[in-house]
């Protein structure tokens, strides 16, 4: 009978640390997204506007709340950006999509899945941009376009 009680006791206390473990990574899970949401802002506020001499922070296409992180799993996290161009007619919103999907893909020390979209209602014709801007090939294509290439280089380029 000892023994067991003893055996139940060492896993009754095994069950109530386990679950004390869980409790404290979920309390946890906020806070690591909100701080990867600034490591992906901090990446892409210093993005150069493609016809200003201004950042994309500087002009409020970007801020910090049109970053969301979500977990998919231990190692994997989708991000998402909503920017907001500067205008409605913007001719330049699918270059600025370019510009941000390009920066992350290659400066996020983090396995990501991306997803960049124009903010519900901020230009018209946002429904063809998400789709271009989130299209791989379409991406690669464009990226394969030298003019296209250099102007995306000098817009992500870090200031000094």
């Amino acid at each position: 009978m000892e023994r067991v009680s003893g055996l139940l006791s060492r896993t009754l206390n095994r069950v109530l640390w386990l679950s004390g473990l869980f409790e404290r990574r979920a309390a946890r899970q906020p806070r690591i997204m909100e701080e990867k949401a600034l490591e992906v802002y901090d990446l892409i506020r210093t993005i150069r506007d493609p016809e200003k001499p201004n950042t994309l922070e500087e002009l409020e296409v970007v801020s910090e709340s049109c970053v969301e992180v979500q977990e998919i799993n231990e190692e994997d996290y989708l991000v998402i950006i909503r920017f907001t161009p500067t205008v409605p007619h913007c001719s330049l919103a699918t270059l600025i999509g370019l510009c941000l999907r390009v920066k992350l893909q290659r400066c996020l020390p983090f396995k990501h899945k991306l997803e960049i979209y124009i903010s519900e209602g901020t230009h018209s014709t946002e429904e063809d941009i998400n789709k271009q801007i989130n299209d791989k090939e379409r991406v690669a294509a464009a990226m394969e376009n030298p003019n296209l290439r250099e102007i995306v280089e000098q817009c992500v380029l870090e200031p000094d």
